[in-house]
């Protein structure tokens, strides 16, 4: 890739590069040049060859996750799956980009997650418990220098649906990937007409009371806090919907 070619990638959007590179690795698999138990180049190697960021990288990876394309195992790589197969459950989170299509993503999140907490809080280990304090703590981390670590909160979520006991929430928020999480479809604060920095602050208090909740073992408290935290997102999200589509009329 040329150095112009790499400028020109870098003034555009990151979703969108996400999205190119989506397209880019689907094809090479699709064309055999990857074939099923393939491992995928690493991030490094994908950064070079195709000049985008380690985000893009990380970004594109989770949605061909979430479409069943590849599976990573954590501390070997990332390796495909049968090429094309479209049999069982799918959601293709690059579909997940109108207000609406969020807005239903979170509906289906409430009815997950909110047990998945209240079942973690009654089973969970401390070794579980320690995981999802480090996901937290890289959130926050992530937050107080202006980033939004998508991947931490992600990470902080899919730790409580591990610790429910019951595989299979664990298994569906692992399929959907990062695209659960609304402000990687849409500037979650700017529709909030809330500034970054506090924007981060309240979803900080809203994730702190879930984990505190977990930590005692209140079931019920966790339950609340999960469906608060959830439901408030939705709201924020319903209301400019409505305005949106009443602009519309």
């Amino acid at each position: 890739m040329t150095e112009q070619q790499v400028q020109a990638k870098a003034r555009r959007k990151p979703r969108s590069l996400a999205q190119e590179l989506v397209t880019v690795l689907t094809e090479r698999i699709r064309s055999g040049q990857l074939k099923r138990g393939d491992k995928l180049p690493t991030e490094s190697q994908i950064m070079v060859e195709e000049g985008v960021s380690r985000t893009v990288v990380r970004e594109a990876i989770s949605r061909l996750q979430a479409a069943g394309q590849v599976e990573t195992r954590h501390g070997i790589g990332t390796f495909v799956l049968n090429a094309g197969t479209t049999a069982g459950f799918r959601i293709d989170p690059a579909t997940v980009v109108t207000l609406r299509e969020v807005l239903a993503v979170l509906e289906l999140r409430i009815a997950l997650e909110v047990e998945s907490a209240g079942l973690a809080a009654q089973r969970r280990s401390d070794e579980a418990l320690a995981g999802m304090r480090a996901a937290l703590d890289e959130l926050n981390e992530g937050a107080a220098h202006a980033t939004d670590a998508v991947s931490a909160d992600f990470q902080f979520h899919l730790r409580i649906a591990q610790a429910s006991g019951n595989h299979y929430f664990a298994d569906i928020l692992d399929h959907l990937g990062t695209s659960i999480i609304p402000r990687t479809r849409v500037n979650s604060a700017r529709l909030a007409q809330d500034d970054q920095a506090h924007y981060m602050s309240r979803l900080r208090h809203e994730h702190e009371a879930i984990y505190e909740a977990i930590a005692r073992r209140d079931g019920e408290g966790a339950k609340m806090a999960m469906r608060m935290h959830l439901s408030n997102s939705r709201e924020r999200l319903r209301q400019v919907h409505e305005e949106a589509e009443a602009q519309k009329g």
